[in-house]
C-alpha cells in the first residue's frame, strides 16, 4: 500500500504548560490544534501565528498528515514514517487521531524529509484545499 503524505502550508509551535493549566480558549477556535495531558505536563499545538504564555515552546514546525482515514487494523504506518526520518537524523512530533496521523518536522528539515519519504516510496503532495 502506497501512503499519501500532506504537506500543511501552515507553521505550528509546539507549547509545554503545567498539568494543572488550562488551554487558552482561543486555542479552540483554531481550524487545527493538538492537545496533549499527562500527570506531569499539558502540550499544546497551536498555529505559529498564536502567542501563547507557556513555560517553553518550540515553533516552526510543518505538518504533514497522512492523508486517510486508517484503519485501527492497519500497523507500522507511524513506525515506519519515523524510521525513515530517524535513518536521516531528523527528529519529528508525532501525533494519532481517531483517523490518521500527523508527523511535525522542523521547517528547515523538510526539503531532506520529503526528499527520504520520496525515496521510500511515499507519495507528497501539498494539503488539499478546504471545500466550503
Amino acid at each position: 500500500m502506497r501512503l499519501t503524505l500532506a504537506v500543511h502550508p501552515e507553521l505550528y509551535t509546539i507549547h509545554s504548560f503545567s498539568p494543572e493549566a488550562s488551554p487558552p480558549a482561543e486555542v479552540f477556535s483554531q481550524d487545527m490544534f493538538f492537545i496533549g495531558k499527562t500527570r506531569e505536563e499539558l502540550s499544546v499545538v497551536v498555529p505559529s501565528h498564536m502567542d501563547l504564555d507557556s513555560l517553553e515552546c518550540e515553533p516552526n514546525w510543518i505538518c504533514l498528515e497522512v492523508l486517510g482515514p486508517l484503519g485501527f487494523s492497519m500497523t507500522g504506518i507511524l513506525s515506519r514514517i519515523s524510521a525513515t526520518l530517524a535513518d536521516v537524523q531528523i527528529s519529528i512530533f508525532a501525533i494519532s487521531t481517531f483517523d490518521t496521523d500527523y508527523i511535525l518536522v522542523k521547517k528547515e528539515k523538510l526539503p531532506q524529509a520529503l526528499a527520504a519519504l520520496r525515496k521510500n516510496g511515499y507519495q507528497i503532495i501539498e494539503y488539499p484545499e478546504r471545500q466550503p
